[in-house]
């Protein structure tokens, strides 16, 4: 994180970088979201999945051709059919819990059937991931108060100034606190109703 400059009675600079801070665990929380299957087969379960060939670690996304041609069936298709003992091995090794089916041409993810355990399980992923996502929302609120502390230590702003700037970022901070578990309430009633 970027150091903020504090200027005596500029609320709007404050505000604006904080908020800019605080979207990006709010953006990655929503990326994760995607990969927590519901439903429909979606490729974002597996794009992301990092697969070691070539003597280096690369997305799923870099190397096949990811589609869902049903709603229950995910298919890859390495461009290079030599890595397609790397992408299964990644796929069994990560955690999206299926086991692939390999054909020598294309792998395929048959998703199960969501039972009541398998739902269960998803609600605890999305838990951890909700939880992260708000620790990472309040470390960004600890570092911009830290920052605040030190600029009032030396002098760079007055002892008002630094209450009201803390006010407002518990304020901006309780907004995105909110934001994730209201993120969390929607992925978890798509789990509870497939």
């Amino acid at each position: 994180m970027e150091r903020v400059v504090f200027a005596e009675g500029n609320i709007k600079d404050f505000e604006e970088s904080a908020k800019k801070e605080m979207e990006k665990p709010i953006k990655h929380f929503e990326k994760e979201l995607s990969a927590i299957r519901t439903g429909r087969a979606s490729t974002a379960l597996v794009e992301n999945l990092k697969v070691e060939c070539y003597g280096q670690m690369m997305s799923l996304r870099e190397l096949a051709t990811l589609s869902s041609p049903e709603a229950r069936l995910i298919t890859i298709q390495p461009w290079d059919k030599s890595i397609i003992g790397d992408i299964e091995k990644a796929i069994l090794a990560s955690d999206v819990g299926i086991t692939p089916v390999n054909d020598g041409k294309i792998i395929r993810l048959q998703l199960p059937q969501m039972s009541e355990a398998r739902r269960e399980d998803l609600k605890k992923i999305l838990g951890k991931k909700t939880e992260e996502c708000r620790i990472g929302v309040r470390n960004i609120r600890k570092d911009f108060h830290n920052q605040l502390r030190d600029a009032e230590k030396a002098r760079g702003i007055s002892e008002d100034f630094a209450k009201r700037l803390n006010d407002l970022l518990q304020k901006i901070t309780d907004s995105f606190i909110k934001n994730a578990d209201e993120l969390y309430e929607k992925k978890a009633n798509e789990i509870k109703f497939v």
